[in-house]
């Protein structure tokens, strides 16, 4: 299998294990058009690779990946086709890393807001630096939680949390994610390696059927609440996306300004 192709992404095998790692570490590993688009086909090629029984994902630098990249946010809302391209491939995504029969360890080095904390929930397993900050802040930029988060907190967590944190955007610790079984385990930065490497070598030594074959069984659950929700997610969000709200605070975040929205006006407390 040729992982050469990739930029925004450095693919590398090791007997069978395959790394990914986001890399655009000047920019916090942010998502725009490309690396979106390399993520959507990645897992579909990992699946296909019978040398690969174990994937990896991480993110070069020291975030993980601060979620959406806002110039491209900027483009989206100009041309509304680049957004619908952009869901028609994070559509891909979500799924095509729900079903790839590999396991896939997400080794969350820093940050992960947005989208990108989306890609690391779909993950199988999320080994985080417990300094992390993690978040789900479209509702910040005038966006609906469209890319999947809204499937993944409920699923995970239950109805009133991903409620209390989707609908206002708060950030929430790497440990706290643990306590209430967002992620698998936050450990110090120091140790991040050794677990997961520790992980890798249970799983790639392990019987990789019956390991991918009970990763079938138990996102069976999964794919069935992305079902049920995703499309209209998505859909959501694209109206979303043209909404003067979004177009506000894509301009005063760019501007390093705080957004202003319009119930601003009428609220009176």
């Amino acid at each position: 299998m040729d992982y050469t192709k990739y930029e925004a992404l450095e693919v590398i095998r090791h007997g069978n294990v395959l790394s990914i790692a986001l890399n655009r570490p000047d920019a916090l590993n942010t998502i725009n058009a490309q690396s979106l688009m390399e993520l959507s086909t990645v897992f579909i090629a990992a699946s296909m690779d019978n040398e690969v029984d174990v994937i990896v994902l991480t993110g070069k630098g020291r975030a993980f990946s601060a979620g959406g990249d806002w110039n491209w946010m900027q483009e989206q809302i100009r041309d509304p086709q680049q957004f619908y391209e952009g869901l028609v491939n994070a559509k891909q995504m979500l799924y095509s890393i729900i079903d790839c029969d590999k396991p896939i360890v997400c080794r969350l080095n820093g940050d992960a807001i947005g989208m990108g904390f989306t890609l690391a929930l779909t993950c199988d397993f999320v080994i985080a630096d417990e300094s992390a900050r993690l978040a789900d802040p479209h509702v910040r930029v005038g966006l609906v939680t469209g890319d999947g988060g809204a499937a993944l907190w409920s699923h995970f967590v239950g109805h009133m949390r991903a409620k209390r944190y989707l609908l206002t955007g708060e950030f929430i610790q790497a440990g706290k994610a643990e306590e209430i079984g967002l992620i698998t385990v936050a450990v110090p930065a120091g140790e991040l390696d050794a677990h997961v490497t520790s992980l890798i070598k249970k799983l790639a030594s392990g019987p990789t059927r019956a390991i991918a074959w009970s990763k079938a069984v138990i996102n069976t659950g999964l794919r069935q609440a992305f079902s049920a929700s995703l499309d209209a997610a998505l859909a959501y969000e694209a109206l979303s996306n043209q909404s003067a709200d979004h177009k506000a605070a894509v301009e005063a975040f760019l501007k390093g300004e705080t957004p202003v929205f319009a119930s601003a006006a009428r609220f009176a407390g």
